[in-house]
């Protein structure tokens, strides 16, 4: 029985590459903790193919003398979000992994722990496709569950020179940091597709997201 078994999964080649676990940092260019941050982000990327990292700059540091060039108000609605889901406090740097688990952005050892938990447990894997350019081609599979449908827009890469506030003097380097959230309905465990002009962002990113935060799909472009 046990040489069927190996037989047959030679047959049948390897398991299908489960979806990247989401990290979520939410981050400002006027807060002196960040930057710290914005560079574990940046070296867990270059080592971990099989996470998906996004930097959410928020706006509530806007008053310290430097405006984030970066800031959102959707990002920062975003972060309440969360601490709405945690009865907690909103805070910078923060880092959200796959949804439910929320610590401080710059703790190493926390947020690697969180991420492998999320591989080892995810909380689901509905394939999403993205494709088209000025027209984004999006392709929900059905599956198990119910949430939310949510696209980022993000950039690869951006730097800037911040001259004014606790960071005056610093480059503050942000990967994939996200131009634009919009919420694209419910989705109920049907297959969904969706035709829709390209939002602002180089990259696309879709997930679903339970109510309780946990990512039940997630796909990228």
């Amino acid at each position: 029985m046990r040489l069927w078994l190996v037989v047959a999964a030679l047959l049948l080649g390897p398991a299908a590459q489960a979806r990247p676990v989401l990290i979520e940092m939410f981050v400002s260019q006027s807060c002196s903790s960040c930057p710290p941050a914005d560079a574990l982000l940046q070296q867990l990327a270059a080592v971990d193919k099989d996470i998906l990292p996004l930097s959410l700059n928020v706006s509530y540091w806007d008053n310290l003398g430097w405006r984030d060039t970066d800031a959102l108000n959707d990002t920062t609605t975003r972060q309440f979000y969360y601490a709405g889901l945690d009865n907690g406090n909103v805070f910078t740097p923060e880092a959200v992994v796959d949804g439910t688990t929320q610590l401080v952005g710059s703790n190493k050892s926390k947020l690697t722990a969180a991420i492998a938990a999320a591989k080892a447990a995810p909380a689901g894997n509905v394939p999403i496709t993205i494709s088209g350019g000025a027209m984004l081609s999006l392709d929900i599979s059905a599956g198990t569950g119910q949430g939310q449908i949510i696209l980022y827009g993000y950039d690869v890469h951006h730097a800037i020179a911040v001259t004014a506030g606790e960071n005056r003097g610093t480059v503050v380097s942000e990967i994939n940091v996200v131009r634009s959230v919009t919420a694209l309905g419910p989705w109920t465990g049907w297959d969904e597709k969706f035709k829709l002009p390209r939002p602002a962002g180089e990259h696309m990113a879709v997930l679903l997201q339970a109510k309780d935060g946990s990512i039940l799909g997630l796909g990228s472009h």
